[in-house]
């Protein structure tokens, strides 16, 4: 099911130049973090949703807990002809990002996923810029009483199907254009200052 259309633009001076980033979003298929059956990923330019990428992925043991089924829809039939990690890695993922900060909501889960994954496949780890939106939201709304990106989405008014990668990247993008139009900021690096927030690096080890 492809994202409802939606984009959330930063407005005042400088405002295309700085909110520049790539959201991604993993669905697994057991607990194991190298088990990825689906990706993902929105390019924001400028705050604006720019891009999508989406793939299936065929995780290492073709398994999906049923239980996991029942949250993320997808079955074994979904991805038994899908391609492997470390094809849509290749192809897909780390081309698509360009060398754009990554942002994820909960973003120790997707930054774990994709590093579990990349050793999992004797891939190097490049030092990948990211943010998390979970933190983020926390920093900007401590009123909420809930900063899990489903209520968020609730609390916008932004429709979407939850745990679709796609549709959860997307929405995790508009979370951070509104966090930024909160506190004004024109630029990426402006918000997190904001937040008392920078962005961290993909290392091999964690």
């Amino acid at each position: 099911m492809r994202p409802k259309k939606g984009s959330c633009s930063v407005h005042g001076k400088g405002a295309r130049e700085g909110m520049d980033f790539v959201t991604i979003d993993f669905e697994t298929a057991k607990y194991s973090r190298e088990s990825a059956c689906a990706v993902g990923m929105v390019k924001f330019l400028g705050g604006e949703k720019a891009d999508a990428f989406y793939s299936l992925i065929r995780p290492p043991v073709l398994y999906i807990r049923p239980d996991f089924t029942k949250i993320h829809g997808l079955t074994v039939e979904d991805v038994r002809d899908a391609p492997d990690f470390a094809e849509v890695w290749e192809r897909g993922i780390l081309p698509f990002a360009g060398g754009l900060p990554l942002a994820a909501h909960n973003a120790v889960f997707d930054m774990g996923v994709l590093q579990a994954a990349l050793e999992w496949y004797d891939l190097p780890i490049p030092p990948l810029k990211y943010f998390c939106t979970l933190r983020l939201a926390r920093a900007v709304w401590p009123e909420l009483r809930s900063h899990a990106l489903v209520n968020l989405g609730k609390h916008f008014d932004i429709t979407y199907n939850a745990h679709n990668a796609l549709e959860d990247a997307q929405t995790c993008g508009l979370v951070a254009c509104k966090a930024a139009e909160k506190r004004a900021c024109a630029a990426l690096g402006e918000l997190l200052k904001s937040a008392r927030m920078r962005l961290r690096t993909l290392r091999p080890g964690g």
